[in-house]
């Protein structure tokens, strides 16, 4: 570690604690937002605990036949194990903790973005309290939408799956393809719509995509193969449709109907897939999750604004690796732009355009931006590849942070 490193280890701290002045910010604003949503949360933590109790056949129907008779429970196995952690509580009790809890992963998050761009831009000249600077500004955007989520609907298949994938992010960072291909296929076993996500594999060296690959398959096999092959008609789930709203981006490209149309399910997946593999085909994989997010709302016939927390994962892990602006201003855009519009804007049809024009917008500024490389590369840390992670742009506004040697 160079003089820069280990100073910036101390940086921000408070006082001889450990604790960083940024991160004790986040944590009074995690919690204020906590207590204002928690009177009116958990408003789908029925669906949650309904799958866990059909999960372990506490109520008939269920068991390998869960999916056959419950198509609406659109949540991977994975959620509902997790749940179940949950469950010797009494009932009110084990909801109050499990949105704690996940309010508490929404934190450590943004701590784990924090490090994991620390350490992608190690020997690059990294001013370290420009990061700091950049995850507290990006991070009190992120956890009102983050609340939405873990607390107001308390989606905990939503909630693993964007956990495990900043997990994969920092398994990439680190070079490590076997723990990158496991938590992949955990967020996929948690929320199917994860699939999304599994360009960050390409991130990696050609070498080693086929192991990945197949520890992804793995790990999905394990969880949801008992139910495919117990019960064949477990497939129509994937068929499952949801009404279309009013305010659904859907009914700018002509989908005017009451429901989900037949090929939005699959134009949904390939076009977040296919933006996934371009950003990381330009060198510009930090971009992925925010493709995948533009995607998924820009496809999707419901609105519900808990939706908008992945976009904010994407914007943060975009403005605090992705580039070294000072100012995240896209995180915040994103907060402005889609919550903003939910509260403030009343014509469906208007709400619709703005999540349109945001989702294009954002996806060609994260593809196409003139961005000025790193400095220097930097050679990462492997635990079983000894390849280089793509190097990624470095912005022109973060001036290295200077150090007197000892």
């Amino acid at each position: 570690m160079n003089a820069a490193d280990k100073d910036g280890a101390h940086v921000g701290r408070i006082g001889r604690s450990p604790l960083r002045w940024h991160l004790a910010l986040l944590t009074v604003w995690t919690l204020a937002w906590f207590i204002a949503a928690e009177r009116h949360g958990g408003v789908s933590w029925h669906y949650i605990k309904n799958g866990e109790q059909l999960l372990f056949g506490q109520v008939p129907g269920g068991g390998l036949a869960l999916y056959v008779n419950h198509p609406e429970l659109q949540i991977g196995p994975v959620s509902f194990l997790v749940a179940g952690l949950f469950a010797p509580f009494p009932a009110g009790l084990g909801e109050k903790l499990a949105e704690a809890t996940m309010s508490g992963l929404g934190l450590y998050m943004l701590v784990l973005i924090g490090r994991t761009a620390a350490e992608h831009y190690r020997g690059s000249g990294l001013n370290h309290k420009r990061l700091q600077q950049r995850v507290l500004i990006a991070g009190l955007a992120f956890i009102p939408m983050w609340v939405e989520v873990s607390v107001r609907f308390a989606h905990l298949d939503d909630v693993l799956a964007l956990f495990f994938t900043t997990l994969a992010v920092r398994s990439l960072v680190r070079g490590n393809a076997t723990a990158l291909g496991v938590i992949l296929a955990l967020a996929v076993d948690s929320k199917p719509w994860a699939v999304a996500f599994l360009p960050l594999l390409l991130a990696l060296p050609k070498s080693t995509w086929l192991r990945s690959c197949a520890v992804v398959v793995g790990v999905v096999a394990v969880a949801w193969l008992p139910f495919y092959l117990t019960h064949m008609n477990t497939m129509n789930a994937a068929h499952f449709t949801i009404p279309n709203q009013a305010a659904s981006s859907l009914r700018w490209f002509g989908a005017t109907g009451s429901v989900t149309p037949w090929w939005d399910r699959p134009a949904q997946m390939a076009l977040g897939l296919g933006l996934g593999a371009w950003a990381v085909r330009r060198g510009r994989w930090p971009a992925m999750v925010l493709l995948a997010a533009d995607a998924r709302i820009v496809l999707d016939p419901s609105v519900y604004t808990y939706y908008n927390a992945s976009i904010l994962l994407g914007t943060v892990i975009w403005d605090a690796i992705g580039q070294r602006r000072l100012v995240p201003w896209v995180s915040w855009i994103a907060l402005i732009t889609l919550y903003g519009s939910a509260l403030f804007v009343p014509s469906d049809s208007t709400r619709g355009l703005i999540r349109l024009a945001f989702a294009v917008g954002s996806a060609a500024y994260v593809l196409f931006s003139p961005v000025r490389p790193p400095r220097r590369g930097r050679l990462v840390r492997t635990a079983d590849t000894s390849a280089h992670v793509p190097a990624q742009a470095t912005g022109v506004h973060d001036r290295p942070h200077q150090t007197r040697a000892a």
